[in-house]
């Protein structure tokens, strides 16, 4: 159930890629620990402290909706999604209740997200960040917290696969980057031997 104002981040899973180097099937279904990675990056954004939840979806969309069980979640379609992760943001960000203070933005390919790592993300919002980054031995990765004096931004500087990035550039200084080396692994999910690694793993 979404809350009409929410008082703690909200969570933005982008999932509208349509996987060309997976064999053109939409990563939201691919099958990850035995269910659709849409499925599984929800979990993580719930179970990290995320109650409110916005999905964007592009690749096969109708498919992606009746084969994927997303209770409770605020499903967006971007007919864009071709263009890049970019649109996906704006598609997203345009969508978020009115309200939030912050969206914590969750890539659909990174299974290796735990709630752990969004948890310390959240934290981070607490004790007064409007930009922060899950880091990975120093290197910022995924996910990203965006604060809603930043929303417009954002979305005006997403252009192709950037997504935040043109954003956090250029507010690097107020970047807090949150390491999650220990509780989360940053990689994505983008070729068969990909999937295999992380199947075996």
């Amino acid at each position: 159930m979404h809350d009409p104002t929410p008082r703690t981040p909200v969570a933005l899973v982008l999932a509208a890629g349509g996987g060309r180097r997976l064999g053109g099937r939409p990563k939201a279904l691919i099958r990850y620990a035995g269910r659709p990675l849409v499925e599984h990056a929800v979990a993580t954004v719930r179970a990290g402290g995320c109650r409110d939840v916005t999905v964007v979806l592009g690749a096969e969309r109708d498919r992606v909706r009746s084969t994927a069980h997303l209770p409770g979640c605020r499903l967006v379609a971007n007919p864009d999604w071709a263009q890049g992760m970019g649109s996906s943001l704006r598609a997203g960000l345009a969508a978020l209740p009115s309200g939030a203070p912050a969206v914590l933005v969750m890539l659909v390919d990174t299974p290796g997200v735990t709630p752990a790592a969004v948890a310390r993300l959240l934290a981070a919002h607490r004790a007064g960040a409007e930009l922060a980054a899950a880091a990975y031995g120093g290197r910022r990765g995924h996910p990203v917290l965006i604060g809603a004096r930043h929303f417009a931004e954002a979305a005006a500087g997403a252009g192709g696969d950037a997504g935040a990035r043109a954003l956090l550039a250029a507010h690097a200084a107020e970047l807090v980057l949150v390491e999650c080396a220990d509780v989360a692994v940053p990689d994505d999910l983008d070729t068969p031997a990909d999937l295999d690694r992380w199947s075996a793993g």
